[in-house]
């Protein structure tokens, strides 16, 4: 790992020793510089041109980086569709003990990870830097610090190498994320993205064509089911145990309130579902001591019938009243079992074809990303090296 750490401290100062002709670098100092960037697929870098006018090829391998919140990831992603990798390094055992994300350790994990990560990535495709097309990675939204690793390492990778760069928006990677599946949506169509930290409803008309139809006006409903989760003292992530407790318990045990906000509104509110679970175990100071089963599945049952039935009306609705027959479900919470199943329940009834991509394309990865940085990339849009990381990039 000191290795590793070594190495780290050479991509950081990447853009700084570059601004040196290579070509006048002794060969001793040539060699140092091959040898620490050897695991990245720099090993021939100084006798070999990197010519990007391959972007213009009919095949195009995207390298994309993803370190928006607590997860490193890596994929490589040929023509924007196939994925010949796709790494991710989950910081869930560091987390778990503070429940939630503790946006300091997530930074200092993404610096460790960022190296093998990637390594991995390129390894697992069976390809170098060389044979590398373009680099995508996410800019925002999401926790500026872990966002500047990726950010940074990427922009070292791309003047480095010469390759070309873009920046790509978090939410809109999540709506991407669908086209990494055999049967896919066409344009236009509904798409809630909904996670930890984003809950919204969009009309998407093409890659880069988005108008926003509603959002959550405080939790995201992913950050709902963390709280609710800690506060019944069941572990981080709340989602996955939530859903899977959820199984056994009843969901019309303990009727929770469902946030409309207005006729024709689609925004989302579920604070006040929170609030009323809190409400809830005040007054079962049960709930809080002996743990019994039954009345944890029952309210946790309860919760999520009341988040789902929200998040499914919201996005039905949204449907009919843009004329649209296609609904894409995206982020981390598309994985919920329930959500899933009664989105496709209350679709089929209004004839909407539903698509959702598989769990693990719905939790957060860089082959999404690498689908968008494709879609861009091919059009010829490049970023500058004086691109930013933003922890607010609405879409």
């Amino acid at each position: 790992m000191n290795l590793y750490k070594n190495r780290l401290c050479c991509h950081f100062s990447l853009v700084k020793v570059f601004l040196i002709n290579p070509n006048r670098l002794s060969c001793r100092r040539r060699s140092v510089l091959s040898f620490l960037l050897h695991p990245i697929g720099f090993c021939d870098i100084f006798s070999t041109s990197l010519s990007i006018d391959s972007i213009r090829a009919k095949t195009m391998r995207i390298l994309a980086i993803e370190t928006s919140c607590d997860d490193t990831g890596a994929a490589v992603i040929l023509n924007g569709r196939k994925i010949l990798s796709n790494v991710v390094s989950s910081q869930v055992p560091i987390h778990q003990k503070y429940g939630g994300v503790v946006p300091e350790l997530a930074s200092r994990r993404h610096i460790e990870m960022i190296v093998p990560i990637v390594t991995e990535a390129l390894g697992t495709a069976k390809v170098t830097l060389r044979e590398i097309d373009g680099i995508a990675v996410t800019q925002g939204p999401g926790l500026i610090g872990s966002l500047l690793v990726g950010l940074s390492f990427a922009k070292s990778l791309s003047f480095a190498t010469g390759l070309p760069l873009v920046g790509v928006n978090h939410i809109e990677a999540h709506l991407s994320a669908i086209f990494l599946e055999k049967v896919t949506p066409k344009f236009p169509f509904i798409g809630l993205v909904v996670s930890g930290g984003h809950t919204s409803l969009f009309r998407v008309d093409g890659f880069g064509k988005f108008r926003r139809l509603g959002q959550t006006r405080d939790d995201a409903a992913g950050e709902a089911f963390d709280k609710v989760a800690k506060l019944l003292g069941l572990g981080y992530p709340g989602g996955p145990i939530i859903d899977e407790l959820s199984k056994r318990g009843n969901p019309k045990a303990i009727r929770f309130p469902r946030p409309s906000l207005g006729k024709n509104s689609f925004d989302f509110s579920f604070s006040g579902i929170k609030t009323a679970v809190v409400n809830y175990v005040k007054s079962h100071p049960e709930a809080l001591g002996t743990h019994p089963e039954e009345l944890i599945r029952d309210i946790v049952s309860s919760f999520q019938e009341a988040v789902v039935e929200v998040l499914v009306k919201k996005t039905i609705e949204a449907a009919q009243h843009e004329r649209l027959k296609r609904v894409v479900l995206s982020g981390g919470v598309a994985a919920n079992r329930l959500l899933r199943e009664r989105v496709k329940e209350q679709a089929s009834e209004c004839k909407i074809a539903v698509y959702i991509p598989l769990p693990s394309f719905c939790t957060d990865n860089a082959a999404m990303v690498g689908v968008a940085g494709y879609e861009y990339l091919k059009r010829g849009i490049r970023a500058p090296l004086s691109l930013n990381a933003f922890s607010n990039m609405p879409l």
